[in-house]
C-alpha cells in the first residue's frame, strides 16, 4: 500500500471523526457550513491536478501552488474555533493540520505512481463534499427543529397528563 493511501486514510478518519462526534454534536455555525465545503473542494482540486496533469517544472510549481493554498484555506477558522470548540476538538484540528501539508506533500512525492489511487480518494473526499452540502446545508436545521418541535410535544403531553376517561 502506497504511503499516501495510509496518510489519506489516517487524514480521513480523523475528518470523519471530527465530522460525526464534534460538529454533529454542537451544530456549525454558517461560516463552517459555507467554509468546510471549500476546503474540501481544495483537496479536490490538488488531487486531480496531480491525476490528469504531467510532472513537469512547471506543474511543480502550480502544484505548490495549489497545495499552499490549500493548507491555508483549512487553516483560516481557526481563529474563530476557539469560541465554539472544546480542547479536545481544537487538538483533533491540530492533528488534522500536521495531516493536511503532510498528505500533500506525500502525493506531490507519488505523482507519477499513484494516480488511480489520487481519482480513487478525490471522488472518497467528493463524496465527503456532496454530504457536507446536503447535510449541512439542507438538513440539518430542519432536523433540529424537528428534535425541538418532538421534544416540544413530549413536555407537552407529560404536563397535560392521561386523558379523561
Amino acid at each position: 500500500m502506497s504511503a499516501f493511501l495510509i496518510v489519506s486514510a489516517v487524514q480521513g478518519a480523523a475528518i470523519l471523526f471530527d465530522e460525526f462526534f464534534f460538529h454533529h454534536k454542537r451544530g456549525l455555525p454558517k461560516w463552517e457550513v459555507i467554509g468546510h465545503p471549500i476546503d474540501t473542494m481544495t483537496v479536490i482540486a490538488c488531487l486531480l491536478f496531480l491525476a490528469f496533469t504531467e510532472r513537469t517544472p512547471t506543474t511543480e510549481i502550480i502544484y505548490y501552488v495549489m497545495a499552499t493554498i490549500s493548507c491555508i484555506c483549512v487553516t483560516k477558522d481557526e481563529w474563530v474555533h476557539r469560541k465554539f470548540c472544546s480542547a479536545e476538538e481544537m487538538w483533533l484540528h491540530a492533528v488534522l493540520f500536521m495531516m493536511h501539508p503532510l498528505s500533500l506533500f506525500v502525493a506531490m512525492y507519488e505523482w507519477e505512481d499513484s494516480r488511480a489511487a489520487f481519482v480513487a480518494v478525490a471522488g472518497g473526499v467528493f463524496v465527503f463534499l456532496v454530504y457536507q452540502v446536503v447535510y449541512w446545508g439542507f438538513l440539518a436545521e430542519r432536523l433540529r427543529k424537528a428534535r425541538v418541535q418532538n421534544s416540544f410535544r413530549k413536555v407537552q403531553q407529560e404536563n397535560e397528563g392521561p386523558a379523561p376517561s
